[in-house]
């Protein structure tokens, strides 16, 4: 039965407010060979025809704060000052945007990246229309364990490279592809040598070992498991979904993460209606992420709360489910992150500009709010204020496209638009 849609209300500012943002929030520690090496020295970037700054006391009275003929100063790892580029400032150095766009680097905060071995296979039966007998997650499973740490970390180092060629200069990523004590904690070391922004999923699916014993593996994953884990992680999620993790089970886990110093995601409502958006937002989760199937009270917890609704259109993309009802979210208030779930069986793309055509194009998001909730909406979803916009004191993550304006990203869907990086003041692209 389709639930009815929700009352009609306004939608307030989505920007996330300074205290939204996590006490203890990281920076984000990207390790990709940059392609110019670090320097303190001032440097201007000017003949930006659109900058996106995220901030509208900066631009124009929308949320993404456009300046039309604008300039960018980068002082060391951070945004010096933004403006007209007649108004620029001195700088030791000078970059000529040569007219197009520019915009804050993606923040990615949902993606699994720590793996081995592919499901090309499994993608195939599914595209063709055949059945499928291999195990799906627990394929992965059991190539992530027969794999050595060089083979998962060369890995990883690959899609992150190749996720920063596509302007993304923030990214959050899980473990959940061990299920063993030793699998989860080897995965989570190799991921924090690359990012701050950590999540310990033990609780991924009931591991293929406790597949008689449920409740012993929840058991694992809030005892041992997470203690040898807590130490390298910052985020703790759940698959809190029918064949995963019921309510109860998914309470525990975030709770004992918690009171490890652990803060809560959720991946919530994504094959079925479920409890996981009103838990996400009961014990104040960062994110739910997915959200494809939503009463009217999980989005009013949402719309009352500051629970990110994270979208990753790139799944429904490649299981040909059902796209999230981006529109009905933003119409009630809720801040909407958009990511890539970069996994090797559901959702294998690192490119968000992709996700942001799937999601103007086939989940009712204009191309402002797509870009938006793929920059300023990650971070509120990472709790975080120092990325994910152009203002100063923010770091200097920036994206250059080769275009005149950010509707491009849609406008031109598959044309690889970005021609420049910049990652904490470093140009890497």
């Amino acid at each position: 039965m389709t639930p009815d849609r929700p009352r009609g209300r306004s939608a307030p500012d989505p920007r996330p407010t300074a205290d939204q943002a996590s006490k203890d929030a990281m920076s984000n520690a990207t390790t990709v060979s940059p392609a110019h090496s670090a320097s303190t020295a001032s440097t201007l970037i000017t003949n930006i025809a659109a900058l996106v700054t995220n901030d509208p006391s900066l631009g124009d009275s929308s949320p993404l704060g456009l300046i039309q003929d604008a300039a960018v100063v980068i002082d060391g790892d951070r945004i010096a000052w933004t403006g007209d580029q007649r108004k620029a400032p001195a700088t030791d150095n000078r970059v000529d945007a040569g007219g197009r766009a520019v915009l804050p680097g993606f923040v990615d905060s949902h993606s699994h990246l720590v793996f081995a071995g592919d499901r090309t296979e499994e993608f195939n039966a599914r595209m063709s229309g055949r059945p499928y007998g291999a195990g799906g997650i627990r394929t992965t499973v059991a190539a992530t364990r027969a794999a050595s740490d060089e083979e998962l970390e060369r890995n990883l180092t690959r899609y992150l490279a190749e996720a920063l060629r596509q302007g993304t200069t923030t990214f959050e990523t899980k473990s959940g592809y061990g299920l063993t004590v030793e699998d989860e904690a080897r995965a989570l070391r190799l991921a924090a040598a690359h990012t701050d922004e950590v999540t310990y999923l033990g609780a991924h699916i009931v591991s293929p070992d406790y597949a008689h014993d449920p409740a012993a593996y929840v058991a694992l994953v809030t005892g041992e498991m997470l203690d040898a884990c807590a130490p390298h992680a910052r985020w703790i999620d759940v698959f809190c979904e029918k064949g995963a993790f019921d309510g109860d089970q998914a309470r525990a886990v975030l709770t004992a993460g918690k009171a490890r110093g652990l803060h809560p995601r959720v991946h919530a409502n994504q094959l079925s209606y479920g409890p996981g958006v009103q838990l996400a937002v009961e014990l104040d989760a960062a994110s739910a992420d997915h959200c494809t199937h939503l009463t009217d009270a999980d989005v009013d917890a949402l719309a009352s709360g500051r629970t990110v609704a994270t979208l990753l259109p790139g799944a429904e993309f490649s299981t040909r489910a059902a796209w999230p009802d981006a529109r009905r979210l933003l119409d009630a208030g809720v801040t909407v992150a958009l990511s890539t779930d970069c996994n090797p069986g559901s959702s294998f793309t690192s490119s968000v500009p992709f996700c942001i055509a799937l999601a103007v194009r086939d989940m009712g998001m204009t191309p402002d709010e797509a870009v938006w909730s793929a920059t300023a909406g990650g971070a509120a979803a990472l709790r975080r204020t120092d990325v994910g916009r152009i203002t100063p004191g923010a770091y200097a993550d920036l994206t250059l496209l080769d275009a005149p304006s950010h509707v491009h990203l849609a406008y031109r869907p598959g044309v690889p638009l970005v021609s420049g990086v910049w990652q904490k003041g470093r140009r890497v692209l």
